[in-house]
């Protein structure tokens, strides 16, 4: 007699089994953010899977299941998340798990603080007052990071302010979903 196993696309555990276009997705923003940005390869993943999961909230255990992964490396990824301000945790009254979910405030322009770059431009200077006395082509390098940082500083808070501009007017027109979606 033949026996036929049928796979329930559900598991009690686990939740839904993530597809394969969501796990190729996954993959993609791994090597993209490993290629761009340094990252470990499994903090791309988590972050390009946390992008299309449903629910949008998953526990370490379902993420290790959905991406094939050890609870430690989810961990770790996850670790590296909450310190980019991209993935948070929560935990609900009465649970005893951690959730883990994209930062709804991951969605505000990154890396936009003017700070940063008025920062970087007075680190330069500091490299440029040791190359006091050398040739102009010794100098060139640092002080065209010094104008790059001092021009950031000065343009990303406008641009930040064009932004919400552009994403508001998308919002009245229904082309983007609001703040609470």
């Amino acid at each position: 007699m033949t026996q036929i196993c049928v796979i329930s696309v559900k598991s009690a555990r686990f939740g839904d089994v993530p597809s394969d276009s969501q796990l190729i997705f996954a993959d993609h923003v791994g090597r993209f953010y490993a290629r761009q940005y340094g990252f470990p390869p499994m903090a791309g993943r988590l972050l390009g899977y946390l992008l299309v999961c449903d629910p949008p909230h998953q526990t370490i255990d379902e993420l290790s299941q959905a991406l094939l992964a050890s609870r430690s490396a989810i961990t770790g990824a996850v670790k590296l998340l909450e310190n980019y301000g991209t993935a948070r945790r929560t935990r609900a009254a009465g649970e005893r798990m951690d959730r883990v979910s994209l930062d709804p405030a991951s969605r505000q322009p990154q890396n936009f603080d003017s700070a940063i770059h008025k920062e970087h431009a007075a680190l330069f200077r500091e490299g440029l007052a040791l190359l006091a006395d050398a040739p102009p082509q010794r100098r060139a390098p640092l002080e065209e990071m010094v104008a790059l940082a001092e021009f950031l500083a000065d343009r990303l808070p406008r641009l930040v302010d064009e932004w919400h501009a552009h994403r508001d007017t998308l919002r009245a027109s229904g082309k983007l979903p609001g703040p609470g979606a």
